[in-house]
């Protein structure tokens, strides 16, 4: 049996930045990595997805862990991890529903107007017009050029091999975004596709989840610790 953490990124950047930690989302992640290392965690491998903010993530851990005094293994980066591209998504389908639905353009046009302000709460938040692309994209309603949520889900629980090579009783930290670490859960309890986007919508960045893998099956343990975030200022869905 080995132990996961699953760590979602801290807070990202702006939503035409997104792919980059905002310094909030660097002091989550360093504040994520101090907590653990006083704790004594020792983790015999580190994986991070692709992306800059999964990556920058595990950097802060790394950084507080060396401070401490403690050393983590290299990260491993492994694409399994990566989230799905929602600028993607949104740009292959927001114009086919804005042409179907005028509700839809209506939101869709409101949301970019609100967009061009960098202070907008919607740079924050998780909107009803993504919602709506959200479903369906999840659904298939439209093809599209980009990676479709079966390829996408396919991916991520592709990860499972990687980890359930591994020797037994090893403990393990992924870096990895919401939707991923929602997939996993949904192995673990046997959650499926609509329902995850509503566990990834309340999943606080830098939030700790934590699960045991035993010969391909998961056991959940925690889900959503932010014991590191004791201010209100520090917790942050976005």
């Amino acid at each position: 049996m080995s132990s996961l953490y699953l760590i979602r990124h801290g807070q990202a950047g702006l939503r035409q930045h997104y792919d980059t930690l905002s310094a909030l989302g660097r002091e989550q992640s360093y504040l994520l990595g101090r907590h653990l290392a006083a704790r004594k965690v020792c983790f015999d491998a580190v994986y991070a997805g692709g992306l800059e903010r999964q990556r920058q993530t595990a950097a802060e851990v790394c950084r507080a862990y060396r401070e401490a005094g403690l050393e983590l293994p290299p990260p491993i980066h492994d694409p399994h991890w990566s989230e799905f591209d929602l600028t993607a998504v949104f740009e292959e389908l927001a114009p086919v529903m804005c042409a179907e639905d005028p509700e839809f353009h209506r939101l869709h046009t409101e949301l970019l107007d609100r967009l061009a302000d960098d202070q907008a709460a919607e740079h924050r938040s998780w909107t009803h017009c993504d919602t709506l692309v959200m479903r369906a994209w999840m659904e298939g309603r439209y093809p599209t050029r980009a990676e479709s949520w079966l390829e996408f889900h396919t991916r991520v629980c592709g990860a499972l091999e990687t980890l359930a090579g591994r020797r037994s009783g090893e403990t393990v930290a992924v870096f990895t975004s919401a939707m991923p670490i929602a997939i996993w859960l949904g192995m673990a309890l046997g959650v499926h596709n609509g329902q995850l986007m509503r566990v990834a919508g309340v999943m606080y960045n830098s939030a700790l989840t934590t699960m045991r893998l035993h010969e391909r099956d998961l056991t959940l343990f925690t889900f959503n610790g932010v014991a590191h975030l004791d201010e209100p200022r520090l917790r942050t869905f976005r």
